[in-house]
């Protein structure tokens, strides 16, 4: 059975609703959004890991080494070289680089067949560097699995959809109605029994994320 993950305006109304208020503002809006993006860092220092597993591809060019990742990417956990098109297209495993082997390379100019990857973190995105450098050969595709970061949960307009797992849907109301009553002090009563409510539904998040953390994604590296 499906789960319908209710649209962020809906959660906020929810949240202030339980914080015994109204959200009749765009302020009010703002600051919902506001706290909510504060609540999940504090989510992401308690070690929520708030990521999923993506695949992609990325088309390579010839004498073109280096290529930045999608925004959200955090790592890549997986990579292959797929060389040719359609049906007789084939996936090879690639070996990760350090950034000391990497360094270490005397001619990061050589093309030839990609054997290699260097995968840089950056502050503001991560970048992917291929040694030796694609050549003309042949038609030459990166296909990846990635952690991706989940989006800043409350940006864009209010009813934009979030893309918290359900998991933690109780959690983030909980929270988020907590550090909304937290800003008033007309609901100062208020503050205690929400952050206990708050506390409970993100230890029962937290088990939750733990036990799936057990758990290994093997991506398949063969031929496609």
């Amino acid at each position: 059975m499906a789960v319908v993950v209710p649209e962020l305006n809906e959660l906020f109304e929810e949240a202030y609703e339980r914080a015994g208020l109204e959200m009749r503002s765009g302020y009010d809006l703002k600051t919902a959004r506001r706290s909510l993006n504060i609540m999940t860092l504090e989510w992401q220092n308690r070690g929520l890991n708030l990521f999923t597993i993506d695949a992609g591809t990325l088309p390579l060019v010839a004498g073109t080494a280096t290529y930045t990742m999608p925004a959200d990417t955090i790592d890549l956990i997986e990579h292959q070289l797929r060389t040719g098109t359609g049906t007789s297209q084939l996936d090879a495993y690639i070996d990760r680089m350090s950034v000391s082997t990497y360094s270490q390379q005397g001619n990061k100019n050589t093309t030839g067949r990609p054997s290699q990857i260097y995968v840089q973190r950056n502050a503001t995105d991560v970048q992917v560097t291929l040694w030796p450098v694609p050549d003309s050969t042949q038609t030459y595709t990166l296909a990846y699995y990635r952690l991706k970061g989940i989006d800043g949960l409350a940006d864009g307009i209010g009813g934009a959809t979030t893309s918290v797992p359900p998991r933690f849907v109780p959690a983030l109301v909980a929270g988020l109605a907590y550090y909304i009553a937290m800003k008033k002090p007309e609901v100062s009563e208020r503050v205690m029994p929400l952050k206990q409510e708050y506390e409970a539904q993100f230890l029962l998040a937290a088990n939750q994320d733990q036990d799936r953390a057990t758990l290994q994604v093997v991506p398949f590296r063969g031929a496609i």
